[in-house]
């Protein structure tokens, strides 16, 4: 065969090869038809448009459709108006009506006793009684639908989940509240459990099982599910046990805060000690105590936290605790208050930086007011003998709605404390404050003549201590030399 001839039977191949569409890469497993309506529909760009006005994509990823549930099926299975032949052209006023006409194709294989059979539907079911339709492409997707179990797609268990649950979703209750199940995940770097799977939390649910669950109300939902914190937080939730708020709820009170109420269900942010962080508390005590919250945010305390941005001026957590949180109404609370006030009135680094005294906790604890509570304290402690309430740090300066001292008007600080003697010292007159040194030792530059004549007895008694000593030392030797 000359080559003339040989060039000739190579370009009649070539003319014969490129009459018939290209293969796909890896496209054994897909039917003639699904190659075929691919040469179109693998070029991105392509919309169909509503008559609102609105589109959809109609590109459909041939790698994702392969390994797909329905890999196996012609494109006419699902959209049976269509054949490689036949390509009517539709007409949708918008994308839900196109959305649920095409899930209603899903009911053709997919039967109603199948969709019950898992209790995931049960609630999309019931939606449907009520006139609200479900789209199945919502959880499934459209052309990459993922097996029940899992499939190749589905690299984690959060995102299994999540398959369904980043859509509207709710849950209905006894007394007809109804809950969203919808879940927006927060960014691992400011998600506390970004480590934890759904499972870890939602035991009892996987990808083949997902019980169904039956709640009074939302409020019991959120009261049951903040047990599972106890899980791995042991050693808070066994605190909590002696909290107020725990035995309010014990009681029968549902509206006692649990952990979820403070430290949220999926977004648990980091705790962090900065400002951001203490103002981030007190916005959580807010929402069960907006009256207390209202106070003091006017306080010198509250001002300089929220004005300031003060990070050593105390908080709801360091006067109550966090977890263990105490009645304050009772006796035993009462009486820790000089020590709560000393965490930082005592610290000289904190309370020297605003020129307040630093022995606070001292001048309290050996003046009348601190002595008497020592006393009482060891009478019920050691002697069983009902204590009576001592004056302590807020009897006088008030609990929330503390107000700088140093700041104020003298005239008007005195006025305040002289209605605060009157309390327990029926007689107490405009001067009986004055006889109080305001947590201050005295010095020169405050209170000198209390300074000069302590100073006085603190040198005069030892040398007349001393005197009597040799007072009496004299004596013994003249009695021994005239002897």
């Amino acid at each position: 065969m000359d080559e003339g001839k040989r060039l000739a039977l190579g370009l009649a191949f070539l003319l014969i090869v490129s009459a018939f569409p290209a293969a796909h890469a890896g496209d054994a497993d897909l039917s003639a038809e699904a190659v075929k309506c691919l040469q179109c529909h693998e070029k991105k760009g392509a919309s169909f448009k509503f008559q609102d006005g609105n589109s959809v994509d109609v590109y459909v990823n041939p790698a994702k459709f392969k390994i797909s549930v329905h890999n196996a099926l012609t494109c006419s299975q699902c959209h049976t108006d269509f054949s490689t032949d036949v390509h009517p052209s539709r007409r949708f006023k918008n994308k839900d009506q196109y959305r649920m006409r095409a899930s209603a194709v899903c009911r053709g294989c997919h039967t109603a006793e199948q969709i019950k059979a898992k209790s995931i539907h049960t609630n999309l079911l019931l939606r449907e009684k009520e006139g609200i339709s479900s789209i199945c492409t919502d959880c499934h997707e459209a052309h990459s639908v993922t097996p029940v179990g899992g499939g190749k797609i589905i690299k984690s268990e959060t995102q299994y989940c999540m398959s369904c649950h980043q859509h509207e979703l709710s849950m209905t209750c006894r007394n007809g509240d109804r809950m969203s199940l919808s879940v927006e995940l927060p960014k691992s770097d400011t998600n506390a459990h970004d480590k934890l799977r759904c499972s870890d939390c939602h035991y009892g649910f996987s990808s083949e099982e997902h019980p169904k669950r039956n709640f009074r109300s939302r409020r019991d939902y959120t009261v049951a599910s903040s047990e599972t914190c106890r899980r791995c937080h042991f050693d808070k939730y066994t605190k909590t046990l002696d909290s107020v708020h725990y035995t309010i709820l014990s009681q029968g009170n549902l509206n006692a805060p649990v952990c979820n109420d403070c430290h949220g269900s999926h977004a648990i942010p980091h705790i962090s000690h900065g400002i951001k962080g203490r103002t981030f508390t007190t916005q959580k005590c807010r929402k069960c105590h907006p009256e207390v919250y209202a106070v003091y945010a006017k306080s010198v305390h509250g001002n300089a936290l929220f004005n300031e941005q003060n990070q050593d001026v105390p908080i709801c957590i360091d006067c109550h605790t966090a977890h263990n949180i105490e009645n304050p109404l009772t006796l035993e609370y009462h009486e820790k208050i000089p020590q709560m006030c000393g965490n930082c009135h005592a610290n000289p680094a904190i309370v020297s930086k605003y020129g307040l005294s630093t022995g606070v906790l001292n001048a309290y604890l050996s003046d009348f007011h601190g002595v008497t509570l020592g006393l009482y304290k060891k009478q019920r402690e050691q002697l069983y003998k009902p204590a009576r309430p001592i004056a302590v740090c807020t009897d006088c300066h008030g609990t929330h709605n503390i107000t700088s001292a140093v700041s104020s008007d003298p005239r008007y600080v005195k006025a305040n404390l002289v209605k605060r003697c009157q309390k327990c010292h029926k007689d107490a007159n405009e001067n009986f404050p004055s006889a109080w040194l305001s947590h201050y030792q005295p010095s020169l530059a405050k209170y000198p003549m209390i300074f000069l004549v302590n100073t006085a007895y603190k040198i005069f008694i030892p040398l007349m201590g001393l005197g009597f000593v040799l007072q009496i030392f004299l004596h013994i030797w003249r009695y021994a030399v005239n002897r």
